[in-house]
């Protein structure tokens, strides 16, 4: 009998910031589950329930058994990346339980808005410490047990600046690890770009604010969660490696 040969192994993605159903997170997720990755997620439940939009728990049980029906092996870990501990054991745990990590995705966010009289240093804190501080630590326990066969790294960010102050200066912080990340991780065949999105209205928008931002927009409509996950897709695969150190812009020419 004509022996068959095994079925390769899928590449596995670490994705943090998965907390909501409606998350871009979430979005990306079941397009690389889709495209034959299986993943690690991770989600803080006590950031959700300070936001305006409120934690519900089983959002995550719902997304896991999303992805499983596609044909994603998927663990979920919860992660507090104030914790200055969390990011290396996060990784080290993601590699254990799912072996390892080809792809690591950034899409978690502190994001409370303040400006430059009314931040407080608590907040300051906490935005670069989440933002900044633990995506650097996930990109370097990242690089640290990439194989021969390299990976990729892609970090949403964004634009804010005047009235989101801790948020966009913790992000435009974020944007020069990346870059730097790029060059200095390259020769292990690692790509690294910073992605934003534009307004996409993930559960943060009320009714002004979204027909205000849809009127800007030359498509006349918000992006979406699955807007984004097809370019984050693209630059975890194969075919997107040879992009790398760019600072992209994919929110349907709002910044045109």
């Amino acid at each position: 009998m004509e022996s068959v040969a095994p079925a390769p192994a899928r590449p596995v993605a670490l994705v943090t910031g998965v907390g909501r159903l409606a998350s871009i997170g979430a979005g990306i997720s079941r397009q690389l589950a889709a495209d034959g990755w299986d993943l690690v997620l991770s989600y803080w439940a006590d950031y959700d329930a300070r936001m305006a939009w409120g934690s519900e728990p089983e959002d995550v049980v719902r997304l896991t058994a999303e992805l499983e029906a596609i044909g994603a092996k998927v663990h979920v870990l919860s992660a507090d990346f104030q914790d200055a501990g969390v990011p290396d054991r996060l990784v080290a745990e993601a590699a254990q339980l799912a072996g390892p990590l080809q792809g690591l995705v950034l899409s978690h966010a502190e994001s409370v808005d303040s400006g430059v009289l009314d931040t407080t240093v608590e907040s300051f804190d906490r935005h670069f410490a989440v933002n900044t501080r633990a995506s650097w630590q996930l990109i370097a326990a990242f690089a640290r047990q990439v194989t021969d066969d390299g990976g990729a790294i892609v970090a949403l960010t964004s634009d804010h600046t005047a009235f989101n102050l801790p948020y966009g200066a913790s992000k435009g912080a974020l944007d020069r690890i990346v870059i730097a990340a790029a060059r200095e991780l390259g020769p292990q065949g690692i790509s690294a770009n910073v992605l934003n999105p534009g307004p996409v209205d993930t559960g943060w928008m009320s009714a002004d604010v979204r027909e205000e931002l849809a009127a800007q927009q030359p498509t006349g409509r918000l992006g979406t969660p699955a807007d984004i996950a097809g370019t984050v897709a693209f630059l975890l695969s194969p075919a997107g490696r040879w992009v790398s150190g760019q600072r992209i812009k994919a929110d349907g020419g709002f910044s045109a």
